[in-house]
């Protein structure tokens, strides 16, 4: 068990350095880092993020990457980091692909943002900071020999073995993606001491295809890793429902030592890959529970990662700004975004930015389908926590 913190130094550091930059596939993909500068310039406009505040990122050694991946994946990763390497060579390894195309560095800048995310841990488990955020981070889709899903290495995945070995902590890992954190979960399957939780857009038609409520654990695991899979064209209200719901329920059963949440943003209308129809209210909503149960339950540990988001210039920098404020225990704006930021990035943005804190409205025409919905992810909800709902029902 992991010990209480006692004398925490600070309320929540910040983990970035423009090096995390340096994981790019090319101008055209979806994953965009640029993300990071347009958030971390959106906060320093808005005077909340200090350079106090801000902690440089190690890179993650070769035997810390190897709390999550095999060895010769790893060394795979180095060979394809190489120029003029050849892509056939890697494919399957699961790099040199159309998702995760090789560029030059490609390990070094893997194992920088694994590196940030152990950082963040350590400030945390430290007692150096009550919360940690690392934005670079939140590469849910990478396996233990293979990439998938724009993701090298799978930096939660190695952070939460970092925290058992290390700290002997029991850890709570929530992810809020639109797509299922696929990549974790099986990594943790049969260990019990750590339980996984994903709420994201069906895999019927979205990528990866997995994250079905019957997806519960193996072994002793059983029963540790939770899916909550909504439907398309899920809004504000439904989803919220069933992140509050479940998020609280599973955390009162499992009692962890440590919370980590993934913050993807790409449950929001605009993005381009998904078909969820969540507004920037989500994004208040997430971390804002998250807060309350690392202190309700964790003596307040709490480590947040990035993720998806490939609407990089009206959604990221607003949910990711929002994360930070709440995290940082500082007030929630309202109204107009900084005219000098809207300013900077509008001639760079291929699209209008959104210059308030809160969407336009409407966001959308409404969905004629939306009481279908509602109840369907309902019954799912239901169904999810049926196992522990029953438990609790036998031990009162």
């Amino acid at each position: 068990m992991a010990k209480p913190t006692q004398n925490v130094d600070c309320e929540a550091v910040f983990v970035y350095s423009e090096d995390q930059l340096g994981y790019r596939f090319s101008e055209t993909h979806p994953f965009n880092q640029k993300r990071l500068t347009l958030t971390v310039d959106l906060l320093e406009k808005v005077n909340a993020l200090s350079k106090k505040q801000i902690v440089t990122p190690r890179i993650a050694t070769d035997e810390e990457l190897a709390l999550a991946h095999d060895t010769r994946y790893i060394d795979a990763v180095k060979r394809a980091s190489l120029p003029d390497c050849k892509s056939e060579e890697f494919e399957a390894y699961g790099i040199g692909t159309e998702d995760t195309p090789l560029f030059v560095g490609m390990h070094e800048a893997s194992a920088r943002l694994v590196g940030s995310t152990l950082t963040a841990v350590d400030y945390v488990m430290e007692g150096k900071a009550k919360h940690a955020l690392n934005i670079g981070g939140g590469l849910h889709h990478g396996f233990r020999g293979k990439a998938s899903g724009f993701c090298v290495y799978n930096d939660s995945s190695v952070a939460i073995r970092y925290m058992q070995e290390k700290y002997n902590a029991r850890v709570l890992y929530i992810d809020t993606d639109a797509h299922h954190g696929d990549g974790v979960q099986w990594c943790f399957y049969d260990d019990p001491t750590v339980c996984t939780i994903s709420i994201h857009e069906t895999g019927r038609y979205l990528f990866p295809g997995t994250g079905s409520i019957t997806e519960r654990g193996s072994g002793e695991g059983y029963g540790t890793s939770f899916n909550f899979p909504i439907d398309a064209f899920t809004e504000d209200e439904s989803f919220i429902d069933i992140y509050r719901t479940a998020f609280r329920e599973i955390v009162e059963h499992f009692k962890p030592d440590v919370i980590l949440t993934q913050n993807g943003a790409d449950a929001h209308y605009f993005d381009p890959l998904t078909h969820l129809y969540g507004s920037i209210e989500i994004y208040k909503e997430i971390p804002k529970l998250a807060h309350e149960l690392a202190h309700e339950f964790c003596d307040g540990k709490w480590i947040g990662v990035g993720g998806g988001g490939y609407d990089i210039w009206r959604v990221v920098p607003r949910a990711w700004s929002l994360l930070w404020l709440e995290m940082s225990n500082q007030q929630i704006p309202k109204g107009p975004l900084p005219s000098d930021w809207i300013e900077r990035w509008q001639e760079e943005s291929p699209v209008p930015l959104v210059s308030t804190w809160e969407d336009p409205s409407p966001l959308y025409e409404a969905i004629p389908r939306k009481v279908e919905i509602t109840e369907k992810n309902r019954q799912m909800l239901e169904k999810a926590l049926y196992i522990i709902r029953n438990e609790k029902k036998l031990t009162t």
